[in-house]
């Protein structure tokens, strides 16, 4: 097969190296007269992070809803897990989206719904599994994210942490491959938003869930991506990440619809762009 008509997961198997799950080959978009991503390109690999950084309006929250295909980009291909996903239709995008989880702002939770409720609710509606197989599901992603306690609590109940919480576990009782969070920590005060930053870290190091975070707070940005989650005798743990490990989540900082940036944390605080520093500071 030409290599111009390889898929990623093809190019990947051909050249012996692991395929991504995601991948944006020279999307562009724009709104009107507006441009807002002009051939942007990444790739994500599995159990990796990327966290999208930029300025209000730079096209963070735009790149997930492409992403999920919620958007159609205007040039520029996008691949999900090997499949070329941006010339599906709506009905082809569905199984795509089973393997795509999304963590809202505000946790987008039901309000009439248990926290058991909303975390099955996709199963419930979209599995043929039984009630009591979607039960264990449920109490099993509640006690990962310790919140087993909290399983007939009303939204209503919760702080602002529990029920991000609850949405991340209401993202990951269906298994996904790819976890999706827009700006999850916005509005959380610090010691809050880093136990929420934890279960991010404990989902990609202990289930091995590869992430794209969108966010513009930059403490837990860095705080992800410079902390892992190991298991030892006493549980999981989220300790201070090893240089391999910092590795694999990248930075990418976006800037007048171009990718301004792509890097570790190391070398996103090294860097001396007057834009970067001052955006950093």
């Amino acid at each position: 097969m030409d290599t111009l008509t390889q898929s990623p997961v093809q190019a990947a198997a051909a050249q012996g190296v692991e395929a991504p799950v995601l991948v944006l080959d020279k999307v562009s978009l724009a709104f009107d007269d507006k441009v807002v991503l002009r051939e942007v390109s990444f790739t994500l690999l599995p159990g990796h992070t990327k966290i999208i950084l930029g300025a209000s309006g730079s096209g963070k929250s735009v790149m997930l809803k492409l992403i999920v295909g919620l958007l159609k980009p205007d040039g520029g291909s996008i691949y999900v897990n090997g499949e070329r996903t941006d010339t599906m239709s709506e009905r082809e995008l569905m199984k795509v989206r089973a393997d795509l989880g999304m963590v809202f702002q505000e946790g987008a939770l039901f309000d009439s719904l248990t926290v058991a409720e909303n975390v099955g609710y996709k199963l419930y509606e979209e599995s043929d599994m039984s009630e009591d197989q979607v039960r264990q599901r449920v109490e099993e992603v509640l006690g990962f994210i310790g919140l087993h306690d909290f399983t007939d609590r009303m939204p209503s109940e919760l702080s602002g942490g529990q029920r991000r919480r609850v949405a991340i576990a209401r993202a990951m009782a269906f298994k996904p491959r790819i976890l999706l969070y827009d700006e999850a920590t916005t509005g959380l005060d610090p010691i809050t938003a880093t136990t929420v930053d934890e279960e991010i870290i404990k989902l990609r190091d202990i289930e091995n869930v590869s992430s794209v975070l969108v966010t513009h707070q930059l403490r837990d940005a860095f705080y992800t991506a410079t902390h892992e989650a190991v298991r030892d005798t006493g549980g999981i743990r989220v300790q201070a990440a090893s240089d391999e490990k910092s590795d694999e989540a990248e930075f990418l900082m976006l800037r007048d619809g171009l990718i301004c940036f792509e890097g570790n944390a190391a070398e996103l605080r090294a860097s001396k762009d007057p834009y970067l520093k001052t955006f950093l500071s």
